[in-house]
């Protein structure tokens, strides 16, 4: 990745390995802007639900549109632009292949306008085809990861276990449906970083590191 051109670096991590610090912390230092969630909060808005709530049905296996449609009562909700733009099932509801392509669309709108660090949103994947782009693997033991979260969310680390597995199946899930592939497979990444031994600054001078090398 040279990074005096426009860039991406996409950031794909496990929950309570540290990913959305290390993200916030190496588009500081590169002087641009980093994007995690807030892609999430753009598709909030667009079909008014919760940021959880879209996680929650995205990372189904199966049909969630009842579950959409009880909670977002999208029927009344969605201006007319958005109800006629999905219409490929011969119905005005979004299935999650639509969202998909929407959130897709909006990183790739980002991208191309300007240089970004992006955390998950399966941008190894969406950001496979970019001519300058940097893809980082975040992962950390359970233990680990289990301390982390315990500490963050003041939680138990038995409350912490359990919410680390679910966000890990439902992320496995979502990237495996629309990628074809695990999101722990090495292959799709230029760095994979254990962060059992090091901290959030180590993290961030490695990656730093490798682009000075590529540059």
């Amino acid at each position: 990745m040279n990074k005096n051109e426009q860039f991406v670096i996409s950031i794909n991590r496990e929950l309570g390995s540290g990913g959305r610090t290390i993200g916030s912390m190496l588009a500081e230092k590169l002087g641009v802007h980093f994007y995690d969630k807030a892609v999430i909060k753009a598709l909030e808005e667009k079909y008014q639900l919760t940021v959880e709530e879209i996680e929650k049905l995205k990372g189904r296996k199966h049909n969630w549109w009842a579950d959409f449609e009880r909670i977002a009562n999208i029927g009344q909700g969605m201006t007319s632009a958005y109800s006629s733009s999905f219409t490929s099932n011969g119905t005005n509801q979004p299935t999650t292949y639509e969202m998909f392509k929407v959130e897709t669309e909006i990183l790739q709108d980002i991208v191309d306008e300007e240089s970004c660090v992006v955390a998950g949103r399966s941008g190894f994947f969406v950001f496979r085809n970019h001519p300058n782009h940097l893809s980082v693997l975040l992962q950390a033991s359970l233990p680990h990861r289990v301390a982390r979260v315990a500490r963050k969310q003041n939680i138990t680390e038995e409350e912490a276990r359990k919410i680390i597995e679910k966000v890990d199946r439902m992320r496995e899930n979502y990237v495996k449906k629309f990628t074809n592939t695990s999101r722990y497979d090495a292959r799709s990444y230029d760095m994979v970083i254990t962060m059992d031994k090091i901290t959030d600054e180590d993290a961030v001078a490695l990656i730093l590191d490798y682009i000075d090398r590529q540059s």
